[in-house]
C-alpha cells in the first residue's frame, strides 16, 4: 500500500492528536519529535512491504506453471509468502 508524505504526516498527526487527548497516556518527549518518529516508522514499514512485494512477485513469477494474477490460487501463495517474508524481516 502506498501512502503519499502528506497521508503519512496526517496519520501522524491524528495518532498525536489521539494520544494527547488519552487521559492515560503521557509523553514523555516533546510530541512534534515523537509525531516525527511515528513518520520515520510509518515510511520504514511501507518501504519494506514494497521490498517484500517485489520479492513475492519474482518468485511467484518464477514458477514454471503460470499462475495468474488475481486468482484464488495466486491470492492465496501470495498471503503466504508475504507473512513468511514478514516474519523473517521482523527477527
Amino acid at each position: 500500500m502506498r501512502l503519499s508524505r502528506a497521508k503519512i504526516n496526517h496519520l501522524s498527526h491524528l495518532l498525536i492528536n489521539a494520544i494527547e487527548e488519552a487521559s492515560n497516556i503521557e509523553l514523555l518527549k516533546d510530541s512534534n519529535l515523537v509525531r516525527l518518529d511515528i513518520v520515520r516508522i510509518i515510511t520504514q514499514e511501507l518501504q519494506m512491504e514494497e521490498v517484500v512485494d517485489e520479492v513475492i512477485r519474482e518468485k511467484l513469477s518464477s514458477y514454471s506453471r503460470k499462475i495468474l494474477e488475481g486468482s484464488q490460487e495466486w491470492d492465496v501463495l501470495y498471503q503466504k509468502f508475504f507473512e513468511e517474508e514478514m516474519a523473517k524481516r521482523a527477527r
